[in-house]
């Protein structure tokens, strides 16, 4: 009984310290350089919170002039006071941006160019994922039309400004799961059948390819293209899920196996906190790779590239498929009408 006492003694000493050097290891690359770029605007999408709130603090911190281009006036402008507060910095503006509104994506491009002559960076960070059948207001699929094509939109209206500023940088931020996407060419908005992770993972493969196929474009004219995945993270981009990449692994890997137990664990709210502190990053964590991204000067030659962890990392085969990124690209100008 005495050995048996020490052992249950000896886990529940040494479980948390595991638990507490993986958590310190699960955090992943930082961005370390400390390159500045006073008096630089930058916009980024959905600030009001996790990554992109993250990122507009360090951006402050260097000196940009910051521009958290969010859906919800009262988020944002809470954001604004914390960004301003952390960052030491009040050169930090909200302009209300809804991306699931083409309307909206356009109403905001003609009060930014009154506002500015030039941009120099553009971080597309906003998204929704694996939620409930949806759609935006102009008919599209809601993870297609605000993960791909509201950002496609924004981008392509925005291109003379970054065009005054080079050189200057755009930055997607899409996800590891678009390893496990396809461009459904039958079916690109989901009017047939909808599969909120399938949806969810095509969105993100349209990031990189939009991605790959601008830089193509703005090949020669000092503008770069970047899009990363930031890690699987604690913020609200998961509040449709108890964590999205388990379910994508429930889903790809060990569906039959797993749904049941991975079910039970994610779902049950007296386990969900304490398992997403211990395998999750941090958003401070989770918005280093879009820092290396968009402030690294070693990438200043680098173009339609994807990143993870602060580094070079694997793409999905289909999206170096240069005929299916131009078919996107024609595709959404059609949908968005950007002609």
């Amino acid at each position: 009984m005495a050995e048996e006492s020490l052992l249950w003694l000896f886990l529940l000493i040494l479980l948390p310290i595991v638990a507490y050097l993986y958590r310190l290891f699960i955090q992943g690359a930082s961005y370390k350089k400390q390159n500045r770029i006073d008096g630089k605007v930058v916009i980024i999408t959905g600030a009001n919170t996790g990554i992109g709130k993250e990122t507009a603090i360090e951006l402050a911190k260097r000196g940009g002039k910051i521009y958290l281009a969010c859906r919800n006036k009262a988020k944002a402008i809470e954001a604004q006071k914390d960004v301003i507060q952390q960052s030491g910095s009040s050169n930090v503006f909200v302009e209300i941006l809804d991306l699931s509104s083409l309307e909206s994506v356009r109403d905001f491009a003609k009060r930014f160019m009154t506002l500015e002559d030039h941009l120099d960076l553009l971080i597309n960070n906003a998204g929704i994922m694996a939620c409930p059948k949806m759609l935006t207001k102009d008919g599209f699929e809601m993870q297609l039309g605000t993960n791909h094509l509201g950002h496609f939109l924004l981008t392509n209206l925005l291109l003379d400004h970054l065009k005054n500023s080079t050189p200057s940088r755009v930055v997607n931020v899409s996800s590891m799961a678009h390893l496990f996407g396809k461009i459904n060419k039958d079916d690109l908005n989901s009017e047939k059948s909808y599969n909120s992770v399938n949806a969810y993972s095509q969105s993100k493969l349209a990031n990189v390819m939009f991605t790959r196929e601008l830089a193509k474009r703005l090949q020669g004219t000092g503008v770069t293209t970047y899009s990363l995945h930031p890690g699987v993270i604690s913020t609200e981009l998961t509040r449709h899920l108890s964590d999205g990449i388990f379910i994508i692994f429930q889903k790809y890997f060990f569906y039959n196996f797993l749904r049941f137990f991975l079910n039970f664990i994610f779902v049950s709210s007296w386990l969900i906190r304490p398992l997403q502190y211990i395998f999750n990053k941090t958003p401070k964590a989770g918005a280093q790779t879009t820092l290396y991204c968009a402030l690294d000067p070693d990438l200043e030659k680098e173009s339609g590239k994807y990143y993870a962890e602060c580094k070079l990392d694997k793409i999905n085969p289909l999206a170096l498929d240069d005929e299916t990124c131009k078919w996107l690209w024609t595709t959404s100008e059609k949908l968005t009408k950007l002609q």
